[in-house]
């Protein structure tokens, strides 16, 4: 090999290692399932809390520097859960329809986007497409985009496939919800969803609608995972199947 090889192929390899190194460093982003819909996200200097709730083992969660608030029954919006891990002052970003059960809680819209605790934080419609009961109606929840790290995390929030998601670009993690009453985001529309928004990675949350009454049905939960699996098969979409729901106790 001549002299000018060699320093060629040392060039190359340099230039891989520098690509190595950019992607380790935007790598360093934890993602942490505690319940249901509740997900720790941690760059190692900042923690951000969604939907946090105390049927889950918060022993196991971080104090956070920001907490996220989708929507307001219980398992989204626990006073409890956000006093055991809420910093001192740290922001807790609610739903303009949530913020009178959460006064302490900074109200933020569909659409808008702001800067707290030096995150950037984008919220997101969520809402029904089939009519009825339960229903989630436009304007009431959001689902949110953060960016940390370099890295855009979508947490979807109780929703279906509605434009405004349809809509987004470059997220590099998204958490999809699946299963949720009257065939709403069957596991089949959840993976078209996915197929539209081409995250890099997803999670599937919010997926047990029975598993706070303790009647969760294990043969049906895995057959809508595996149906959501097979969907993405054959896409460059990377399926991370989390540990959301723990034992109850």
């Amino acid at each position: 090999m001549t002299i000018r090889s060699t320093m060629l192929a040392a060039l190359v390899l340099l230039c891989l290692l520098f690509r190595v190194q950019r992607v380790a460093i935007g790598a360093d982003v934890t993602l942490t399932p505690l319940v249901h819909a509740s997900v720790q996200i941690d760059d190692g200097s900042r923690v951000i809390q969604v939907d946090p709730w105390s049927r889950g083992d918060l022993s196991r969660a971080k104090p956070a520097d920001l907490i996220l608030v989708t929507d307001d029954p219980i398992h989204h919006l626990d006073p409890e859960a956000i006093r055991a891990l809420r910093k001192p002052g740290a922001p807790v970003v609610v739903p303009p329809a949530s913020h009178s059960k959460f006064p302490e809680g900074v109200a933020l819209a569909n659409g808008e986007k702001k800067t707290f605790a030096g995150i950037t934080v984008e919220a997101i419609a969520a809402y029904d497409i089939k009519p009825g009961e339960p229903s989630h109606p436009k304007g009431k929840a959001n689902g949110y985009v953060v960016t940390l790290s370099g890295k855009r995390i979508y947490m979807a929030g109780v929703t279906e496939c509605v434009p405004e998601i349809r809509a987004l670009r470059d997220i590099d993690v998204a958490f999809m919800p699946m299963n949720l009453p009257l065939d709403r985001m069957t596991p089949a529309a959840a993976a078209e969803c996915v197929n539209a928004l081409k995250p890099k990675v997803v999670y599937v949350y919010h997926y047990d609608q029975n598993y706070a009454a303790g009647t969760t049905n294990a043969k049906n939960i895995a057959a809508s995972l595996q149906s959501f699996r097979d969907a993405l098969e054959g896409q460059s979409i990377e399926f991370r199947q989390g540990d959301w729901y723990p034992s109850r106790r």
